[in-house]
């Protein structure tokens, strides 16, 4: 209870003082923005509004200006508002759950997640701009785009994976070798089972989330959309190196770590691009997102360097392995990660150690780990497939 108490004290100081003064300035081009040549922009127009009206997205919730061969869609809030943590808490945006349909064993079952319209409005708030340019100029790249993040999102709702806690991973060897999926199985199939059979599988948070990633874009092609095309496109890019697993986000997310090699800077992801400098409070469902340990000690642990965390909308964050009730807010994410370094590796176990955080910690906890906090300012996001240019991966 004083956690979440903590949490509202924080967020109600953080909605009234406004962002970090020096993220400002970021907010004033945000949102949606198409840059296509004129002569498409009148499609994109009324196939916009028609895909907003279709997710029951009123026109007076959207600010929209055009000009200069561009077309932006901006969330009618004001410029210094970023947070989309709370949207599901507003009433005028009238945010509900979407029930999705997903394999299971022989069968099939229902599941409640996130809806694509808080997609869609995360994704038209300020605090980021996400451009559709060139081959983009399509309506049906928004489409796939918000319907790859709501499936990714689906598949990250009810996970009860393993924590090895610094020990080796565990694979269910019927379909995998040591993370590397046996060849006398269709690549489906040896996801699949990672999340039908969870409880054969000990793994930690980076692969997890990799993981979660992989089968949020393979299945959406494959079962979703069912589309050869882009399905073999995908296929050849994960199977590129022979390595599934490896390298399905720019290598430049870790930059950051001791011994990274310059060298690798320019590595492209094969699913995964990265979005620098979003503001703190700007999460939309789908990305991946990176909370660093910043104390020397807890850090050395391994498994302790850092938090990998997919968010799910409405103020969620996964939890793999069913430590909090599926799912983790952002307040309590924040804290899991800075209990670390006073030994709470385990709640149950270690709660004793417990320090509780004042909200002007939760405030500084939020900025950038050179300013003090935890939260890397970056958000790594599914490429738009099959309707851009994707990097050429490197030969290995």
């Amino acid at each position: 209870m004083l956690r979440i108490m903590l949490g509202l004290m924080f967020f109600i100081r953080f909605a009234v003082a406004g962002p970090l003064p020096d993220l400002i300035a970021q907010a004033a081009d945000s949102g949606i923005r198409f840059a296509c040549p004129s002569g498409r922009l009148a499609k994109i127009e009324s196939g916009m509004d028609a895909y907003l009206s279709s997710l029951e997205i009123r026109a007076n919730l959207v600010v929209k200006k055009a000009g200069s061969g561009a077309l932006l869609y901006t969330l009618n809030s004001p410029v210094d508002d970023s947070n989309t943590l709370d949207f599901n808490q507003r009433p005028e945006l009238q945010i509900h759950d979407e029930i999705v349909t997903l394999p299971a064993g022989n069968g099939r079952k229902k599941l409640s997640t996130v809806s694509r319209k808080e997609i869609m409005l995360a994704l038209l708030q300020h605090g980021r701009l996400t451009e559709f340019k060139d081959e983009a100029c399509d309506i049906e790249a928004v489409r796939d785009h918000v319907a790859i993040r709501q499936n990714i999102v689906a598949w990250a709702e009810n996970l009860t994976w393993i924590w090895p806690d610094g020990g080796y991973a565990k694979w269910n060897n019927r379909y995998w070798q040591n993370g590397t999926p046996r060849t006398n199985h269709p690549l489906h199939e040896a996801l699949n089972d990672v999340f039908m059979n969870q409880h054969k599988y000990s793994i930690g948070c980076y692969t997890a989330t990799k993981l979660v990633v992989m089968q949020g874009v393979l299945d959406y092609y494959r079962r979703i959309k069912r589309s050869p095309d882009q399905l073999e496109l995908v296929e050849d890019r994960i199977t590129f190196d022979k390595d599934p697993l490896v390298s399905i986000e720019p290598a430049k997310m870790w930059a950051f770590e001791k011994g990274f090699d310059p060298q690798d800077m320019n590595l492209p992801g094969k699913l995964l691009k990265i979005k620098q400098d979003v503001m703190p409070m700007n999460f939309v469902p789908g990305d991946w997102i990176y909370l660093l340990n910043t104390d020397p000690v807890s850090n050395a642990k391994t498994g302790y360097e850092g938090s990998n965390a997919i968010y799910l909308g409405r103020n969620k964050f996964d939890d793999y392995y069913n430590d909090n009730h599926h799912s983790y807010s952002y307040f309590q994410k924040l804290d899991e990660v800075y209990q670390w370094r006073n030994g709470v590796f385990s709640r149950s176990r270690d709660f004793q150690k417990i320090k509780p955080l004042m909200a002007q910690d939760l405030e500084r906890l939020s900025r950038p780990p050179a300013k003090g906090g935890l939260l890397k300012t970056l958000r790594v996001t599914p490429y738009f497939f099959a309707f851009e240019d994707l990097p050429v991966l490197a030969e290995p």
